[in-house]
């Protein structure tokens, strides 16, 4: 009796050690999901309510001042003295608010306006100017031009003078209010609806159907151009990628958009942006623009662009402020890890900031990129190895390194070259009006109008970057287009362009 007791506890003990393993299994389940599910918590908590700003201001405590390229003294201990004495406090005065300049180029209607009463023999000694800044609503008028006919003697004939190319054969809508409503839509984001309550409410009433059948007119006009852009931005040996959603109507989905995007690729060098649009996010889309590219491409390390097969060579370059972003949100997760990668980093964008501002060339960024920045990729990458299996796979501090890890080595190839940035920034600086666009427009009405919309979207974001007033220019290059020779057409680029002033 006493030995089936024994067996039965001896059971009764295993049994409770099996239990043990899965609950502590389980236990150890639940514990990581629990800080994925707080991560996404985070996650939502920080877009919806938290600041958008993914600028890192290190504890102050522990905070390091890091000079490049010149030394600095180390700041002598300061001596406390106490000084104690009493004085009348002076009467603050209110300083008059400093009024900016009103600038020198915008034209100036003169008012004169005289005294009711100027006695006999008074002479004028001067004169208060007081200037104040008016604004006269755009306003439409029409161009009415006039061919006067005249018969040849001996009923030879008739003379009249030809008609001014227009941008729209036949058309009534002229170059400037075609640019007018491009750039209203591309640069200002006003909506062609807006646009049409706005002009209504100036005495002119435009259909949809018009105003539509404009845009696809003008986007025809441009397709050289725009052809002529593409051609020239992969001529460049260094570009830059990336891709954003835009929804679409399409036919075939009845009550549904189609998520579509668009490509956009940057050459910095050469100052050019070129949007191109795509129904889909896979590789399709970059091969066939980049299947004869051959240079540097940097990206943000999504698939499509490693994975596609083009006959070029391709060196592939990572962005460093997408990896940053990982450890800003794992700030929260894991505060001493996220925080030492985020002061190695800052020490980064430090060099870049101070090559920036002396405006070195590509050859001098190169060596201080080899001098400053090589030793502190060198100390990050042997603490990745060190703390990637210090770290949970699921956590944010788990997925920051892992991301990193992954894409080190197309990270730190930005040194090996002085032409190269760090990241993948100026880019998305260039995307940011496609995003307000679809605030505002939602969608493109067809797959058509939004590569029509890709063609208007780089030629306003090159204007941009080169500095070039986009309504000016378009304008110009509209009236010009039709009688511009087609191998002469890079001339009209917004970083080539000159406008045609009248002799």
């Amino acid at each position: 009796m006493n030995k089936d007791v024994g067996n039965t506890v001896d059971e009764q003990i295993v049994l409770s050690k099996e239990q043990f393993e899965t609950l502590n299994l389980q236990n150890e389940k639940l514990l990581s999901e629990n800080e994925y599910l707080k991560q996404q918590l985070d996650e939502l908590k920080r877009l919806i309510f938290g600041s958008k700003s993914e600028r890192f201001v290190p504890n102050s405590s522990d905070a390091q001042q890091y000079s490049l390229f010149e030394t600095e003294a180390e700041p002598a201990e300061e001596q406390v003295e106490e000084i104690a004495y009493s004085r009348k406090k002076a009467e603050k005065k209110k300083q008059k608010a400093i009024r900016a300049k009103i600038p020198a180029h915008l034209p100036r209607v003169e008012e004169i306006i005289e005294p009711d009463i100027i006695e006999d023999g008074s002479k004028k000694i001067g004169e208060e100017i007081t200037e104040v800044l008016e604004y006269t609503p755009g306003n439409m008028h029409v161009r009415k031009i006039i061919r006067p006919k005249y018969a040849r003697p001996k009923g030879e004939g008739v003379d009249i003078a030809e008609l001014p190319s227009l941008p729209i054969p036949k058309g009534n809508a002229g170059a400037s209010l075609l640019a007018f409503i491009m750039v209203s839509k591309f640069v200002d984001h006003l909506p062609y609806y807006r646009q049409i309550q706005i002009f209504k409410r100036q005495g002119l009433t435009i259909s949809d159907s018009t105003i539509n059948g404009w845009f696809n007119a003008t986007a025809k006009l441009l397709e050289p151009l725009y052809d002529t852009l593409e051609k020239q931005i992969l001529q460049s040996d260094y570009i830059q990628a990336d891709e954003s959603p835009i929804g679409v109507q399409d036919s075939h989905k009845k009550g549904a958009l189609h998520s579509g995007y668009q490509w956009v690729y940057r050459s910095p060098l050469q100052r050019l942006v070129l949007f191109k649009y795509h129904t889909g996010r896979g590789q399709e889309a970059p091969k066939e623009v980049l299947n004869e590219f051959f240079g540097a491409l940097q990206t943000d390390g999504y698939q499509a662009y490693k994975n596609m097969a083009v006959n070029g060579q391709i060196i592939h370059l990572a962005c460093m402020a997408h990896a940053r972003r990982y450890f800003d949100k794992a700030l929260k997760n894991d505060q001493k890890r996220a925080e030492h990668v985020l002061k190695l980093m800052q020490r980064l964008y430090e060099i870049e900031r101070k090559a920036r501002e002396r405006t070195v060339s590509f050859k001098i960024r190169y060596r201080y990129r080899q001098i400053y920045a090589k030793p502190i990729l060198q100390e990050l990458e042997e603490w990745l190895i060190k703390n990637q299996l210090q770290t949970t796979p699921q956590s944010a501090i788990g997925k920051a390194i892992a991301y990193t890890t992954n894409l080190w080595p197309k990270l730190k190839v930005y040194i090996d070259g002085g032409e190269y940035e760090i990241d993948n920034n100026l880019i998305e600086n260039a995307i940011r009006p496609l995003a307000l666009g679809r605030k505002n427009y939602l969608f493109a009405g067809s797959h058509k109008a939004a590569q029509h919309a890709a063609m208007f979207y780089s030629f306003f974001a090159t204007c941009k970057i080169n500095n070039i007033e986009p309504l000016a220019w378009l304008t110009d290059v509209l009236n010009r287009i039709q009688e511009h020779k087609v191998n002469k057409l890079n001339e009209l680029l917004p970083q080539n362009w000159q406008p045609n002033i009248p002799q």
